[in-house]
C-alpha cells in the first residue's frame, strides 16, 4: 500500500518560515521524482518543485526560487519542503507527489494547508 502522508502545515505569519514534510511508504521511491504542488480557490494547480530521488537533481520554478527548498532523507523516505521568506500568496494547500513518467503524477498526498497572514 503505498502512501505519501503530509505534515507540517499551519498559520505563519509574513517573513517566516515553515517546514513541511511527506512520509512515503509502501514502496522505495529510488526511481522516482518526488514533487511538491500547491493549490488556492479560483487558481490552478501549481508545480513548485520536484527532486529526483536517485540523482538528487532539483527543479524550481521562478515563485519561490531562492525561498524554498526540498530535499529528501533516503534511510527516513521523506521529503521537504522548507520555505522562507513567506509571503500572503504563499497560503495554499500543498501537496506531495511522486511519478516514474514524465507528466503523470501517480502518488498523491492528502495535502496541508498554509496559511501566511501580513
Amino acid at each position: 500500500q503505498v502512501q505519501l502522508v503530509e505534515s507540517g502545515g499551519g498559520l505563519v505569519q509574513a517573513g517566516g518560515s515553515l517546514r513541511l514534510s511527506c512520509a512515503a511508504s509502501g514502496r522505495t521511491f529510488s526511481t522516482y521524482t518526488m514533487g511538491w504542488f500547491r493549490q488556492t480557490p479560483g487558481k490552478e494547480r501549481e508545480l513548485m518543485t520536484t527532486i529526483n530521488w536517485n540523482s538528487g537533481s532539483t527543479y524550481y520554478a521562478d515563485s519561490v526560487k531562492g525561498r524554498f527548498t526540498i530535499s529528501r532523507d533516503s534511510a527516513k523516505n521523506t521529503v521537504y519542503l522548507q520555505m522562507y521568506s513567506l509571503k500572503p500568496e504563499d497560503t495554499a494547500v500543498y501537496y506531495c507527489a511522486a511519478r516514474n513518467q514524465p507528466t503523470w503524477w501517480k502518488y498523491w498526498g492528502q495535502g496541508t494547508q498554509v496559511t501566511v497572514s501580513s
